[in-house]
């Protein structure tokens, strides 16, 4: 097993600095006030004690792909920081939803009606409500969770009326290699059309472009964390 390097928390709060004065920047290109986007830390692969650094100076808001890694590292980080939200981003089996209904403050990646039928079970039982977001593939990509963009209006009357789910925006990963702007754009269009105000888009490569286009949630990994370790 290798080991991995300790985080270092001089440079994860430089890396959060830099990416929180680029936020504003792009706020204020776009006339929009920086208060009106959260920086979603994403911190996946990456352990306790990098959040620990982050939670140190002041970002409370972080992003994890994969329930079980976000159960095993945010509870005891959640005692120690009320404050703290956690985002669910990664693709959710549904035999996942009620850890992720009990872990998370934010579950990223609704896209079908067997999870929306899972989580709305969980919710009931659990007794917590996480809000939701329909991940969209905008894409059309076969590897990427999100539900068609053809069938993303079907799918969030769905969710309202036969779930009894509130969802509350929408979140995409454009492809790679493309343009992301046209991919923000119909998230953004589609949000309006449907009456909802949370739009998560954007990424380390790309968030100033999503803020352009109207994200109120922007999800960075790398730039604040580093390179990820997966093992072996």
């Amino acid at each position: 097993m290798t080991d991995l390097p300790l985080p270092d928390p001089a440079a994860i709060a430089a890396n959060l600095a830099r990416i929180k004065a680029r936020i504003a920047e792009a706020c204020a290109g776009a006339g929009r006030d920086p208060a009106e986007v959260t920086l979603v830390a994403v911190s996946k692969t990456h352990p306790a004690e990098a959040v620990r650094a982050a939670l140190a100076v002041g970002q409370a808001v972080f992003g994890e792909n994969r329930v079980q890694e976000a159960a095993g590292k945010f509870p005891g980080l959640r005692a120690e920081h009320p404050a703290l939200r956690l985002h669910i981003i990664g693709g959710l089996q549904t035999n996942k939803a009620r850890d992720a209904v009990r872990v998370a403050d934010v579950i990223e990646s609704l896209d079908r009606p067997r999870l929306a039928q899972a989580i709305a079970e969980a919710i009931g039982k659990e007794g917590r409500t996480p809000d939701l977001l329909v991940q969209v593939n905008t894409g059309a990509e076969p590897q990427k969770s999100g539900v068609a963009r053809a069938e993303a209006s079907t799918f969030l009357r769905e969710c309202r009326e036969e779930h009894g789910l509130a969802v509350s925006g929408l979140m995409c990963i454009p492809p790679e290699g493309e343009d992301p702007v046209p991919h923000f754009h119909f998230l953004a269009e589609l949000a309006a059309k449907e009456g909802l105000s949370t739009l998560s888009m954007g990424m380390s490569g790309d968030f100033e472009a999503a803020i352009a286009c109207g994200a109120t949630q922007v999800r960075v990994g790398s730039a604040i964390f580093g390179a990820r370790s997966y093992p072996a």
